[in-house]
Protein backbone atom coordinates (compact mmCIF):
# COMPACT_ATOMS: atom_id res chain seq x y z
CA UNK A 1 0.00 0.00 0.00
CA UNK A 2 1.12 3.53 -0.80
CA UNK A 3 1.25 6.01 1.73
CA UNK A 4 2.44 9.93 2.23
CA UNK A 5 3.11 11.22 5.67
CA UNK A 6 3.83 15.07 5.92
CA UNK A 7 7.00 15.13 7.91
CA UNK A 8 7.62 17.70 10.71
CA UNK A 9 11.00 20.13 12.03
CA UNK A 10 12.70 18.83 9.26
CA UNK A 11 13.80 20.94 5.47
CA UNK A 12 11.74 18.03 3.71
CA UNK A 13 8.30 18.33 3.65
CA UNK A 14 6.63 15.12 2.81
CA UNK A 15 8.47 11.12 2.53
CA UNK A 16 5.96 8.61 0.91
CA UNK A 17 6.72 4.41 0.86
CA UNK A 18 5.19 1.90 -0.41
CA UNK A 19 4.84 -0.92 2.36
CA UNK A 20 3.87 -4.42 1.21
CA UNK A 21 3.36 -6.76 4.50
CA UNK A 22 6.48 -5.25 6.32
CA UNK A 23 8.52 -4.68 3.23
CA UNK A 24 9.60 -0.40 2.28
CA UNK A 25 10.05 0.27 -1.08
CA UNK A 26 9.61 3.30 -3.22
CA UNK A 27 11.08 6.12 -0.66
CA UNK A 28 10.94 9.51 -1.84
CA UNK A 29 11.35 12.61 0.38
CA UNK A 30 10.21 16.02 -1.34
CA UNK A 31 12.62 18.88 0.11
CA UNK A 32 15.44 18.55 2.38
CA UNK A 33 19.22 16.93 1.31
CA UNK A 34 18.75 15.55 -2.08
CA UNK A 35 21.85 13.30 -2.23
CA UNK A 36 21.22 12.47 1.47
CA UNK A 37 17.97 11.64 1.09
CA UNK A 38 18.02 9.46 -1.83
CA UNK A 39 20.81 7.74 -0.40
CA UNK A 40 18.22 6.75 2.80
CA UNK A 41 15.86 5.78 0.02
CA UNK A 42 18.36 3.32 -1.91
CA UNK A 43 19.51 1.68 1.76
CA UNK A 44 16.59 1.00 3.00
CA UNK A 45 14.63 -0.38 -0.18
CA UNK A 46 13.86 -3.79 0.41
CA UNK A 47 14.12 -3.62 4.01
CA UNK A 48 11.76 -4.82 6.53
CA UNK A 49 10.14 -2.35 8.05
CA UNK A 50 10.98 -2.87 11.78
CA UNK A 51 14.39 -2.66 10.73
CA UNK A 52 14.47 0.21 9.30
CA UNK A 53 12.49 1.41 12.19
CA UNK A 54 15.21 0.40 14.82
CA UNK A 55 18.11 1.82 12.96
CA UNK A 56 16.69 5.36 12.16
CA UNK A 57 14.11 6.07 14.86
CA UNK A 58 15.94 8.95 17.47
CA UNK A 59 18.33 9.45 14.66
CA UNK A 60 18.31 13.87 15.28
CA UNK A 61 20.14 16.86 13.06
CA UNK A 62 21.89 18.71 14.44
CA UNK A 63 19.99 20.82 17.24
CA UNK A 64 16.68 19.27 15.89
CA UNK A 65 14.76 16.94 18.10
CA UNK A 66 14.06 14.93 14.88
CA UNK A 67 15.68 14.00 11.07
CA UNK A 68 14.38 13.17 7.86
CA UNK A 69 15.65 9.32 9.04
CA UNK A 70 13.56 10.21 12.11
CA UNK A 71 10.50 10.91 9.84
CA UNK A 72 10.45 8.17 7.95
CA UNK A 73 10.95 5.94 11.30
CA UNK A 74 7.59 7.43 12.25
CA UNK A 75 6.24 7.55 9.33
CA UNK A 76 6.68 3.97 8.75
CA UNK A 77 5.00 3.32 12.39
CA UNK A 78 1.91 5.19 11.85
CA UNK A 79 1.83 2.99 8.31
CA UNK A 80 2.06 0.09 10.68
CA UNK A 81 -0.61 0.95 12.91
CA UNK A 82 -2.94 1.64 10.00
CA UNK A 83 -3.06 5.66 10.37
CA UNK A 84 -3.31 7.77 7.54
Amino acid sequence: MHYQYNNRGTCSRVVSFDLNGNIVSNVNFIGGCNGNLKAIAALVEGMEADKVISILKGNLCGSKNTSCADQLAIALEKAKAGER
